[in-house]
């Protein structure tokens, strides 16, 4: 069954005109001037073995903005040093074979001709792959492959100011690049221009991809590419090709992994490479790093044995996967807590929900669907039971977006923050809400460990209270306890036994009532405040009964204070 080739992406006249970069005479000039530095007869021979005209350009390190010309076909270039364009049957026009007479341009323009594809690329600057659904895709041009990407953008819905152009190709591509160049050193090695041009300042696949794309992506999105949290990805893979350097490589380190007891570097990267993109967070750069020194450590004659010169005729392109994704952006802020019915994180028991909500979905929630991200993460300076509710100056916190198709503004931040604020159930609020950087992970860590927290407590005990406790409990400064992994929480925590510091203690009286009072107390975090009360039957001690000597009992707790220095201000 022959392969269903995608009509080519057109662009119109006005757009073409406006994106091409081979329009203007002084570029084919540059052109021109370029290629007739190269030796014709070793340009000749690298198009007999089936390397397209990018990686020839690339091979002998020339520079500028002619990667995106449509122009640079083996005819051309050909034209360019003189040579016959129908010289060799191998030689491959736009992605196509070209046979004596055959007329190549019209033959790339056939659906139904058999496309052949660099020896080198597999045809990536040919502009050929197959798409996620196998489905053969050529590009006429670098135009027509970036026409293709914005679309996507576009499909996605991102605001940009600007992108970050990322590449991954298969590490045959490698392996192919060293084993024309070994073909070339044996036939041309002793010729001057070998030394000083071919392979030693060579352009990478990947750069020559991104040379070819990237200005006309820019002028389709208006915006400029470099360092920006918004990412394009085009990760291509091949599987056969991929399995066999696989191979070679595990024959070549099996012994040395089997000493070291490592393990398999492909089962852990490069078979992501093979399978397509799976996560934005994927790098290849550890499985490359490896085949590359594989690679280096083969003498010449070692590589000879194993691959054959020049390497032989792709059948089959690469796979092609494109992604576009913005890299988290974190919100920082506090919250304050007012129902004694939420829970900090979403709680299910047997598919039963505990509590009427949770913090984590209200600020998560509002928070993703106006930056339309693809989902959220929520993080916390610590956490309080459901039955505690967080007030003062509120817990520090941090929700990760993944994914924003909205950019926030201090104006679009502040529209969060009021509308969150404004929910008719009033369990939640925001404050000091902002966008921050990674670092905001720092802040939470530093102050963590180190943080204290006051509380206040609804107490009773079994007993009058006299002013002589009040003092006593008063007089208690910097008091260490220790703490048993409480009960309550033994099903989940480890049976530890923990010190932990009570840094100040008052007692206020509750007017009528002579065994309820309120304790206000500043603690050391992690400590279990509610065993603390009621000494969690001696597993907690000293504790509040063991200090006044008779059955307390703690009915209500509130969080007045995190003393931490994140998101105090806006």
């Amino acid at each position: 069954m022959p392969d269903e080739t995608e009509a080519p992406q057109v662009l119109n006249d006005q757009e073409e005109a406006h994106i091409s970069s081979d329009a203007g005479d002084d570029e084919k000039q540059v052109f021109s001037d370029a290629v007739r530095q190269l030796p014709p007869h070793a340009v000749k021979d690298l198009l007999s073995v089936g390397v397209c005209t990018r990686c020839i350009l690339r091979l002998f390190g020339i520079r500028g903005k002619i990667y995106p010309s449509s122009s640079l076909s083996p005819s051309i270039l050909c034209a360019v040093l003189g040579e016959p364009t129908n010289a060799d049957k191998h030689m491959v026009e736009n992605g196509v074979q070209t046979n004596e007479g055959s007329g190549s341009h019209h033959a790339s323009k056939e659906l139904d001709v058999e496309p052949v594809f660099c020896s080198i690329c597999l045809g990536i600057l040919q502009f050929i792959y197959r798409d996620d659904k196998g489905m053969l895709v050529k590009k006429n041009s670098a135009n027509n492959l970036a026409a293709s990407i914005a679309e996507l953008v576009k499909r996605e819905g991102h605001h940009i100011d600007n992108f970050s152009l990322e590449v991954s190709i298969p590490p045959i591509v490698l392996e192919n690049e060293h084993a024309v160049w070994l073909y070339m050193k044996r036939k041309y090695g002793s010729e001057c221009w070998f030394g000083e041009k071919f392979h030693s300042d060579h352009i990478s696949a990947k750069d020559a991809l991104k040379n070819s794309i990237a200005s006309p992506i820019e002028t389709l999105l208006d915006v400029q590419s470099g360092l920006s949290s918004f990412r394009i990805r085009l990760t291509y893979s091949h599987t056969k090709a991929s399995k066999m350097i696989q191979n070679f490589i595990q024959g070549i380190e099996g012994c040395k992994r089997r000493k070291q007891g490592t393990d398999d570097v492909f089962n852990t990267v490069d078979g992501s490479v093979v399978a397509g993109v799976e996560c934005p967070d994927f790098s290849s750069s550890e499985a490359d790093a490896v085949i590359q020194g594989s690679f280096n450590a083969l003498q010449d004659h070692e590589y000879s044995e194993r691959f054959k010169f020049p390497p032989e005729k792709v059948n089959e392109p690469c796979c092609l996967t494109s992604l576009c994704y913005r890299t988290p952006i974190y919100f920082g802020g506090r919250y304050l807590k007012y129902s004694r019915n939420v829970s900090q994180t979403r709680w299910i028991i047997d598919d039963e929900r505990m509590g009427e909500a949770s913090v984590e979905e209200i600020l998560g929630s509002n928070i993703l669907s106006m930056c339309q991200g693809d989902n959220y993460k929520f993080h916390a300076a610590g956490r309080e039971d459901i039955d505690v509710r967080m007030l003062g100056s509120g817990r520090p916190f941090l929700v990760e977006i993944q994914n924003a198709r909205h950019v926030p503004s201090e104006a679009f931040i502040k529209e969060i923050e009021v509308k969150i604020n404004n929910l008719e159930n009033k369990l939640v609020r925001v404050k000091n809400l902002k966008v921050v950087g990674s670092q905001g992970w720092t802040l939470m860590r530093e102050g963590e460990a180190e943080k204290q927290k006051q509380y206040t407590a609804l107490v009773w005990i079994s007993r009058q209270l006299e002013d002589a406790d009040m003092q006593t409990v008063s007089s208690l400064k910097e008091m260490r306890i220790l703490q048993r992994t409480p009960i309550r929480v033994l099903h989940r925590r480890s049976p530890l036994e923990r010190e932990k510091i009570i840094h100040w203690m008052k007692i206020e009286r509750i007017a009528g009532s002579s065994q309820y009072f309120l304790l206000h107390l500043c603690t050391q975090a992690g400590t279990y405040i509610k065993e603390f009360v009621h000494g969690d039957l001696g597993r907690t001690h000293p504790s509040i009964g063991s200090i006044l000597g008779c059955r307390v009992e703690i009915l209500q707790l509130d969080v007045t204070d995190v003393k931490m220095d994140c998101f105090l201000t806006e």
